[in-house]
C-alpha cells in the first residue's frame, strides 16, 4: 500500500533523527513541510547516557543530569588532574532526551510518527520500503548502517564497547566535582581498555569498563574487570547496583558519506557521524545538523562539507595503529594528555584546530606506529 508523500522522511528515531527534527521544527524555512519520522519503536528506554564537553551554557541544559568542571586522566605512567575550563563535560540521559524531543515534537502539526521498519529505500522512485506500507518523500535522511559496512574487511574496524554500573556504595568513595575520563591501571590482556567514571555524589556514580579493540568480548568479562575495579581501586566492597548501562560503537574510518546524494543524507552513527578516534557522536551530531540545515537554506545538497578530509586522515591512521598494536593505547593516550593542555585536545577533538596546532598535537604522541600506519593506509 503507498502511503502520503512526505517532504523529508527521517528514518530512524533515535539521537540523530530526533536532533534533526528538533532544528527542522524550530526553524520557520520549514513550517508547514509535512515530515515523518519512522522508526521501529518510540518507546522510551533508559539504556544509555550520553556525554560532550562545550563551553558555557548549552541547548541542552535544561536536560543534564549532571556536569564536571574537572576531571582526571590516570595511567601506570601517569596521573594527570585536568582543569577544563573554559569547558565543562557535561551528561544528560536518553531518557530525559526522548522524552523531550517528542513532546515537542508532538506541539507540531508538520510532523507524524510511523511505526515501521524500513528495508530499502529506492533513490530512482524515492520509496521507503517498510514492512507495513510503502513511504515517498522528495528526501531522505537515513540513519541506518549501510550493508556494506559489516560485509566489508577493507576498512580498519575498532569498536568501543563497555558496560557500566550504576552504584551506591556504604561508605563515601568518589570526588563529586572531578570525573575520571580514563583510568588505564586495570587493562585486560594488553588491550587498549580502562576505567570511567561519572560521580553523582560520594556515594553514587557510574563506574563503566571500556574497551578500544579490535574484538568484543564476553559478558562476564566486564562483569569480573567492573567488580575488581570497585573493590581493589574505590575500596569498596559494599555497594548496591541500581542500573546497568551496555553498549558497542564503531569506531572506523569505513566511507559512510559515500552514500549521500541530492536525494538521501546519511545521517547518525549511519552518516559516519561517530567520530572515529573517540566514539563522541553527540556534539559532532549537532554541528553536522546545524550544517545540513545550513546548507538546505542555502540551496545545496544537505551533506555538503559536512567532513574535513585532514581529520578523516588523522582518525584512519590511530585507528590503524589502535588494530595493529592495541597493547599500545595506554602509552598513545597518556602522551596525549602530558604533553597537551585540555584546551588543545578538546579543540582537536571538535575537529577546530588549524594545521600547526594539528602539528602540535602529532609531535606530542609521536611513535615509528604511526609512521608505518600512514604509509599503510594512504599509499602514492
Amino acid at each position: 500500500m503507498l502511503g502520503p508523500v512526505y517532504f523529508y522522511a527521517i528514518v530512524g528515531g533515535g539521537l540523530a533523527g530526533l536532533q534533526l527534527a528538533l532544528r527542522l521544527k524550530d526553524d520557520v524555512f520549514f513550517k508547514g513541510k509535512k515530515i515523518a519520522i519512522i522508526d521501529p519503536s518510540f518507546k522510551i528506554t533508559k539504556d544509555k547516557t550520553w556525554c560532550f564537553w562545550e563551553k558555557g551554557h548549552g541547548r541542552w541544559d535544561a536536560l543534564i543530569t549532571a556536569e564536571w568542571q574537572k576531571g582526571k586522566f590516570i595511567s601506570t605512567i601517569a596521573n594527570e588532574h585536568l582543569d577544563l575550563a573554559p569547558y565543562s563535560y557535561k551528561m544528560l540521559t536518553s531518557e530525559d532526551f526522548f522524552e523531550y524531543a517528542l513532546a515537542e515534537i508532538g506541539k507540531s502539526k508538520d510532523f507524524i510518527l510511523i511505526e515501521d521498519e524500513i528495508s530499502e529505500i529506492d533513490p530512482v522512485t524515492m520509496k521507503a520500503i517498510g514492512k507495513n506500507k510503502t513511504y515517498n518523500a522528495t528526501h531522505f535522511f537515513d540513519s541506518r548502517i549501510p550493508s556494506a559496512y559489516y560485509e566489508t574487511n577493507e576498512h580498519t574496524k575498532i569498536y568501543q564497547h563497555f558496560k557500566g554500573y550504576h552504584i551506591k556504595s556504604e561508605s563515601p568513595v568518589f570526588t563529586t566535582n572531578q570525573f575520571t575520563m580514563m583510568d588505564f591501571r586495570l587493562r585486560y590482556k594488553n588491550s587498549t581498555s580502562f576505567t570511567y567514571i561519572l560521580p553523582f555524589s560520594e556515594n553514587e556514580a557510574l563506574v563503566e569498563y571500556t574497551f578500544f579493540t579490535p574484538f568484543l568480548t564476553e559478558e562476564t568479562i566486564y562483569n569480573e574487570q567492573l567488580q575488581h575495579y570497585i573493590s581493589t581501586y574505590l575500596k569498596s566492597d559494599y555497594y548496591e547496583i541500581t542500573k546497568e548501562e551496555q553498549g558497542v560503537i564503531p569506531m572506523t574510518d569505513f566511507p559512510f558519506d559515500k552514500n549521500n546524494s541530492d536525494k538521501i543524507t546519511k545521517i547518525g552513527t549511519g552518516g559516519g557521524w561517530v567520530k572515529g578516534s573517540t566514539g563522541y557522536a553527540f556534539k559532532h551530531t549537532e554541528k553536522n545538523i546545524s550544517k545540513i540545515i545550513e546548507n538546505i537554506k542555502s540551496g545545496h545538497e544537505p551533506s555538503k562539507d559536512l567532513f574535513r578530509k585532514k581529520y578523516k586522515i588523522y582518525d584512519a591512521i590511530f585507528l590503524d595503529v589502535l588494530a595493529r598494536r592495541n597493547d599500545k593505547g595506554e602509552q598513545i593516550f597518556s602522551k596525549f594528555y602530558r604533553k597537551n593542555s585540555v584546551e588543545e585536545i578538546f579543540a582537536y577533538l571538535d575537529e577546530e584546530t588549524s594545521f600547526s596546532e594539528d602539528l602540535k598535537i602529532m609531535f606530542s604522541l609521536f611513535d615509528p606506529e604511526f609512521i608505518i600506519s600512514f604509509f599503510r593506509k594512504f599509499r602514492f
